[in-house]
């Protein structure tokens, strides 16, 4: 009974992406791994192989603990072309190469066991491991990856498999003790999915590159921009995102001399992406940069581009967001006006309807043009950062939550 009552609280983690990762769900999954070991949790972590987003395996340090984080990688497959098919394979492939070692790691009682989704296939591996050793199960959500599937053509509606898949997707979330999502819209899907709001929270990414006090690097003198504003896009490269519109929007701009558009990432649909700017003198292609240089990348922006397809705005909260903001820039989305997207950055940004090319170009030229407006939103921005997607306080927040559940019934 002493020992119960004086122990460190446990939880062990289920989670595909992982540091070093530099960008997605991974830093996210890691933040809230040493964030809360460093409040006094045991935290062990079953992960994946790093591949994000390149989708091709990275090199990684061995199995051990890393930050106070005892980690174990598990092989699986990696598919070069992410299709549909191949991407069920690739989260199978985790789910049946990290049940033994959960199975394992459940054998020393952890309190909670956290599934991060995606991918959700795995989930079911977690619920396996909770049952037997009396410990509840988290499911914590970065995206609805069902209805992202049909929102960006990989799966098709209305079909054996879908109706399958949001079967699998509503008893998976209906099992979970407790249940967690990014966002205010998300969360509101989440209670709808599980039939409740009860035992659901809120647990937003954070801010992981604000500008630090030291010299940053110049990108402007590096890539020959001058003084020209830059519509920046910094992250993954694939169908979710919908970046064919920047390149549609660069390609109305073209006269502009003093507008530059600089596409920051990696990922399946780089090639066709260069392919389709193939001419373009304004927009530039470079690679992710290291973590050490990100907040110089985020200030090089005049203005920031979050680009996603019609129907995916409340089915993500992309967290690339959060380091736009905290780098006091403005945003432009595509997303309709009633979306959790739109919401979250009314006041510090601007929305444009998804698909729509020549309202991005236009809101893009009313900004370079309007410098006064610019600054206005861009210290909107930076105030939002600090009071929403602050990572101490968020992390606070987790672990009051989830001692509170361990202490409950």
């Amino acid at each position: 009974m002493a020992e119960q009552q004086t122990r460190r609280p446990r939880l062990l983690v289920l989670g595909l992406n992982y540091a070093p990762e530099p960008i997605g769900i991974g830093p996210y999954t890691a933040g809230l791994c040493e964030g809360l070991a460093a409040r006094g949790w045991d935290v062990e972590l079953i992960a994946g192989r790093p591949y994000y987003p390149a989708w091709r395996a990275m090199e990684c340090p061995d199995d051990g603990v890393e930050r106070g984080v005892c980690v174990s990688r598990r092989p699986h497959y990696i598919p070069a072309r992410p299709t549909a098919a191949r991407r069920l394979v690739h989260y199978l492939s985790f789910a049946a190469s990290a049940l033994p070692a959960l199975l394992r790691a459940a054998r020393r009682k952890p309190d909670i066991v956290l599934a991060v989704c995606p991918a959700l296939l795995a989930a079911p591996v977690a619920w396996l491991a909770a049952r037997p050793s009396g410990a509840r199960l988290w499911l914590h959500v970065q995206d609805f990856e069902v209805e992202a599937a049909f929102a960006t053509g990989l799966v098709g509606q209305g079909g054996p498999l879908a109706r399958l898949a949001l079967w699998f997707e509503r008893a998976m979330l209906r099992r979970a003790d407790l249940a967690s999502t990014i966002g205010p819209a998300m969360l509101r899907k989440l209670a709808d999915k599980r039939g409740s709001a009860q035992d659901t929270f809120e647990l937003r990414n954070w801010a992981n590159h604000p500008a630090g006090g030291g010299p940053l690097r110049d990108f402007r003198q590096e890539w020959s921009l001058g003084d020209r504003k830059v519509a920046l896009y910094s992250g993954n490269i694939a169908a979710k995102q919908g970046l064919e519109i920047v390149i549609e929007a660069a390609r109305r701009l073209s006269d502009r001399a003093d507008i530059a558009f600089v596409i920051c990432g990696e990922g399946p649909n780089r090639e066709a992406l260069e392919a389709g700017a193939a001419g373009l003198a304004n927009v530039q292609f470079r690679d992710l940069q290291p973590a050490e240089d990100v907040a110089a990348l985020m200030q090089l922006a005049s203005v920031h581009l979050l680009p996603q397809l019609a129907g995916a705005a409340d089915l993500v909260l992309p967290s690339k967001l959060t380091n736009m903001l905290a780098s006091g820039r403005p945003v432009i989305a595509t997303a309709a006006a009633d979306t959790g997207l739109a919401a979250e950055i009314e006041g510090c940004g601007v929305a444009v309807p998804p698909g729509d090319a020549g309202a991005l170009a236009r809101a893009i030229a009313a900004l370079a043009g309007d410098p006064a407006r610019a600054a206005r939103l861009s210290k909107a921005a930076t105030a939002r950062a600090a009071s929403v997607w602050d990572r101490d306080a968020i992390l606070d927040r987790a672990d009051a939550e989830l001692r509170r559940r361990v202490a409950g019934p």
